[in-house]
């Protein structure tokens, strides 16, 4: 079977956003847990890669767009 391709730079700072992103609104990793029932915490960690369902689930939460939420992000 075909190893899933993984790009460790693009994930680890989509991780850096979120955590950025749910301490600028001061929620802990438990708030988030409770509200969409959803443990960010390999996310953050960049141990695991999220699907683009979770992440417009997060920013929903967050309040922002997935444009505002990429801006910002390189891939390299």
């Amino acid at each position: 079977m075909k190893e899933q391709r993984r790009n460790e730079i693009l994930v680890k700072r989509i991780a850096e956003r979120l955590k950025e992103l749910r301490k600028e609104r001061n929620l802990t990793q438990e708030n988030v847990r409770f509200d969409l029932e959803l443990n960010i915490g390999r996310i953050e960690a960049a141990q695991h890669s999220i699907t683009f369902t979770t992440l417009g689930d997060l920013c929903d939460y967050y309040g922002v767009t997935l444009e505002e939420f990429f801006r910002g992000i390189e891939t390299k």
